[in-house]
Formats: structure tokens, C-alpha cells, sequence
């Protein structure tokens, strides 16, 4: 297979967990799209790492070698066929790879949302600043929105497995109207977050998988109007 095959492969698997993204892409610029899908996908190939699975240490070894991989795109080493979309734009990869540590250690619950989202905040921090910088943003969205937004794609795992921190069940999460905020984030950014509270909204229901085209369509519209 070759790299770009291989390229193809990752973001059908990514749309694959995400297709409501086919119906929510339609209000982004053409020229995001591709970058968009691709950014997306690498953020989901850590969280999946980071908080999939009953067995943690498969995913903590998968992030040690995408810490490694992301530092060596900043020097035009690529060996995952996601750096073939993202590799080459003039991202600070090496922040995001210091950042991999923090995410490794979101797995297990903390104490309370409070201590989760301080937990969550190099990560994002992290993920803000190369947001930014892909969607060509005059400054990176809050670190604490984005941590916010963090949260509930975490939350979105513990059906799956897991018990939540004091604070971060579904309900409790769903309560708060500015979650995720994001309102100075890139619209990829309040796009994705809106379907992910779409999504746990649909959880808390009792309803489980992707959303229908018309939720998701509705909920892309609000987020793209910011």
C-alpha cells in the first residue's frame, strides 16, 4: 500500500467513528476540509490511545511512539501516513508531543471535574496553540474551553469503560450550558466539540453511536455560526 493508500486508510477509519463529520464538514472553507479530517484523526488516534481499551498498557506504548513520531516531524521525520497531510505544515509538533505525558495520565478518573480539567490542561494547552496554527487563528482558544472539550470526548469513553470523576457524568457535564465553550476556537474546533455534546446528549437518553444527519446537521450550523 502506499502512502497515500495508506493516508486514505486512516481518515476512512477515523470517518468511519465519526461520520456525521461528511454531513458537519459542509460549513467549513473547502481549503480546511482535508486538513481538518486529518487533524481530527490524529487527535482521535491519541485519545483512542490514550482512554480506549480495558487494558491501558497497549495504548500507553502506542502513545510513547506517537510522542516520538510527532518530535521527529518538526525535523522532516515521518513514518505514519497522517504526516503525510500534516507533517510539512508549520506546526509546533514538539509542544504537542511534550503534552503526551499529561494525556497518558488523564486515563484514570481524578478526584473531581476540577482536578480532571487540570489535568487536561497541558494536553490542551497544547492542542489550542496547534489549532491555531493550522486554521490560521489570530490566537489560540481558551485552554480551559479547550480542556472543557477534552472532557467530554473523554466522558464519551466511559460507557466503554471507566467510572467518572465527581462531576463529570454525563448529566453533570450536560448541565453546564458553556460546555464545551469554545467560542474563540477555529469552527473545525466548535464543530467537532458540538457533536461530541450531540452525542452525549444522545448517551444520557440512552441512545447509543452516530448522530442522525439532521441532529448533526443542526448542531454544526449553531457551532459554525460561533
Amino acid at each position: 500500500m502506499n502512502d497515500s493508500a495508506s493516508l486514505d486508510s486512516f481518515l476512512a477509519k477515523w470517518r468511519t467513528q465519526w461520520p456525521e463529520w461528511s454531513v458537519a464538514e459542509v460549513f467549513l472553507p473547502m481549503p480546511q476540509r482535508q486538513r481538518a479530517r486529518a487533524w481530527l484523526a490524529l487527535r482521535g488516534e491519541l485519545t483512542e490511545a490514550a482512554w480506549g481499551g480495558d487494558d491501558p498498557s497497549p495504548g500507553a506504548a502506542k502513545l510513547g511512539w506517537w510522542e516520538e513520531e510527532l518530535a521527529g516531524w518538526s525535523r522532516g521525520a515521518r513514518r505514519h501516513p497522517l504526516g503525510l497531510a500534516l507533517q510539512k505544515l508549520p506546526l509546533d509538533w514538539p509542544l504537542l508531543a511534550a503534552a503526551i505525558p499529561a494525556l497518558r495520565a488523564s486515563r484514570s478518573p481524578e478526584a473531581d471535574r476540577a482536578a480532571s480539567l487540570r489535568g487536561l490542561e497541558p494536553f490542551a494547552r497544547a492542542q489550542a496553540t496547534l489549532s491555531a496554527q493550522l486554521f490560521d487563528a489570530t490566537a489560540p482558544a481558551s485552554t480551559l474551553a479547550t480542556a472543557e472539550a477534552l472532557l467530554a470526548e473523554w466522558v464519551l469513553h466511559l460507557p466503554i469503560r471507566g467510572v467518572p470523576a465527581a462531576g463529570t457524568d454525563i448529566p453533570s457535564l450536560l448541565a453546564l450550558p458553556s460546555l464545551p465553550s469554545l467560542r474563540d476556537a477555529p469552527r473545525a474546533e466548535r464543530i467537532h466539540a458540538a457533536l461530541v455534546r450531540a452525542r452525549l446528549g444522545r448517551l444520557a437518553r440512552g441512545a447509543k453511536g452516530p448522530l442522525p444527519a439532521p441532529v448533526a446537521l443542526l448542531a454544526a450550523w449553531r457551532a459554525a455560526r460561533g
